[in-house]
């Protein structure tokens, strides 16, 4: 009985030790090149999709703070502050448009782009997905580069597509944003259709010092 005890306990510690030193969702960096060769290939459908079945913006990270996620990620992406008014109104600040490498200073002047937008996600997986994870993707700061504050001109530019179809007007923000795409779509396990995996190997292959840090989202 002892001894059946025991070998219970030491079972318990090996699984316990296991969870411990080995994270489900440990965060990862890789070049871009490999990053890349990582994106599962996968047929596009955009059947059934509204930005409806997306819920955003919800009460963000913080319900207590009064601010939306839209709001928490001005505040948090912002170069100089923005005053917090009540109702979370944002006064002031300034911030830097990585997309096209322009100042803003007034916060409605500003979109909050999903890097993968909601349409390609939806193509690329999402519409498999319950309502709420959904949500928790349209919403996502765990990760900063799944959420961008960017002018509004550029992010209505991009609308849905994908980097075979389009990239941010200042050609330097192109390894990046090729990064911080890929590593979007690994973070949530969307696939890649052909077009836009050869566009990616491309820039890949042009940003050979750029790496993809992700982790997987729970």
């Amino acid at each position: 009985m002892v001894k059946a005890v025991l070998r219970g306990l030491a079972a318990a510690l090996v699984v316990l030790s296991a969870t411990v030193s080995s994270p489900a969702h440990a965060e990862e960096t890789l070049p871009l090149s490999e990053a890349v060769g990582n994106l599962p290939l996968g047929t596009e459908s955009r059947d059934g999709y509204s930005r409806d079945k997306f819920r955003h913006w919800n009460t963000g990270d913080n319900p207590s703070d009064g601010c939306n996620t839209r709001a928490e990620v001005l505040i948090h992406e912002a170069t100089e502050p923005p005053t917090v008014g009540p109702n979370c109104r944002l006064e002031g600040g300034s911030w830097f448009s990585y997309y096209d490498a322009v100042v803003v200073e007034s916060a409605p002047g500003l979109d909050i782009d999903h890097m993968v937008p909601l349409a390609e996600a939806w193509d690329s997986g999402a519409s498999a997905w319950t309502a709420q994870r959904r949500e928790r993707y349209a919403n996502d700061q765990g990760q900063e580069a799944s959420l961008v504050a960017v002018t509004a001109r550029s992010n209505r530019s991009k609308a849905d597509q994908d980097p075979a179809q389009w990239l941010p007007p200042a050609a330097d923000a192109h390894c990046r944003y090729a990064a911080e795409w890929v590593g979007t779509k690994l973070r949530w396990s969307l696939t890649t259709d052909e077009a836009e995996l050869a566009a990616l190997r491309e820039l890949a292959y042009g940003c050979p010092l750029e790496t993809v840090t992700y982790e997987p989202a729970p």
